[in-house]
Formats: C-alpha cells, structure tokens, sequence
C-alpha cells in the first residue's frame, strides 16, 4: 500500500489495477461522511482530476485521481452506506479502480513509514 500526500491510500489489485481510497487520518479529520458522489465507470481520468466528492458532517471534500487511467469499477456500497469510509477506510471504504499501464506508477508514492512521519 502507497499513500500519497492528500491523505489518499493506493493498492495494487493484479496486473493493472490500483484501488483507490482514503486514509483513516483523512477520514477522522472529515467527520462522519453522509454522502459519496462516485466517479463514472469507463471514464479516463488524469493525474490530478477531481473524481470523487465526499460530504461529511463538517464539510465537502474532493478526491483527486493519484495517477492517469481509466475508471473500471467503483465501490457502489458507498452510495447507500457513505459511513463505511468512516468505519473501514482501509478496506470496505475504498472509492474506485483505475486501470493503468504501468502499476509502478504507484512506487512515487510514501509507504506507510514515510506517511505516518507527514501526519506525525
């Protein structure tokens, strides 16, 4: 798992895929999320691009895209449960797939040791 500097966490899935979430730190400082806008699936997305919106109880929130690819899946249990980024930021709280080229795109990214020194 790589984290980058926006509180996003990254996840090599196979050979292509990077599942894309948020990390507990960013999501206790938002609050409780009441809401989960979603990205659209087969939508190409570059590095930097506003894919998911998030509302919490404190405030909205835009999820950026780490890297360049296309949207291949999204995690439709938020729409119903937008809590599950609260309670399984690291798991069932992901918010999208996004299939690249290269998945050492990610190697650019902290580990958990250098991410835990940004938040410390």
């Amino acid at each position: 798992m790589k984290f980058t500097e926006d509180h996003e966490w990254l996840r090599v899935e196979g050979d292509d895929t990077i599942v894309v979430g948020i990390t507990e730190h960013a999501a206790t400082q938002l609050g409780d999320v009441v809401f989960v806008e979603l990205p659209e699936i087969e939508a190409m997305v570059a590095e930097g691009d506003e894919v998911v919106v998030i509302e919490s109880v404190k405030a909205a929130s835009d999820i950026l895209s780490p890297v360049d690819g296309e949207i291949i899946e999204v995690n439709d249990k938020l729409t119903d449960k937008p809590g599950l980024v609260n309670d399984d930021p690291l798991g069932a709280g992901w918010f999208f797939k996004i299939k690249v080229d290269d998945v050492s795109v990610i190697d650019q990214f902290m580990d958990e040791d250098e991410y835990q020194d940004l938040i410390s």
